[in-house]
């Protein structure tokens, strides 16, 4: 009785390692580092440079909402701040969705830039 199998033999094709990268970013590290370094696809490449971008995108973009409204408390910057978090799950569920159904779709606005950005991924 073996009970020792290899994982990299699954049938998965990277969706797994797609589908975990855009569950924020503690989801795409341990896609990055539990599954896609099994696993090497085209499909997971993809989307991993996607979801990195998003996650990345949205945490500078939070960072200096928070200090704009630290030195000038605008309340207008606090509704755009809620705004950006509803675009961020919606790009996430398109993402994840096109990681599900096997497609390398890329998500508006930042799916191209990903693709040259994170080249070495």
């Amino acid at each position: 009785m073996e009970t020792n199998k290899n994982f990299a033999t699954s049938t998965d094709n990277g969706k797994g390692a797609a589908i975990v990268s855009y569950i924020f970013l503690i989801g795409w590290l341990i896609s990055f580092f539990a599954i896609y370094k099994e696993n090497k696809t085209s499909l997971s490449t993809y989307h991993l440079r996607q979801s990195l971008l998003l996650h990345l995108s949205v945490i500078v973009i939070n960072i200096v909402i928070t200090i704009i409204l630290n030195i000038a408390p605008i309340v207008f910057l606090a509704y755009i701040s809620y705004a950006i978090g509803i675009i961020y799950l919606v790009f996430i569920v398109l993402g994840a969705i096109s990681a599900s159904n096997q497609q390398n779709k890329p998500l508006p606005i930042i799916g191209d830039q990903a693709q040259s950005l994170f080249s070495s991924i």
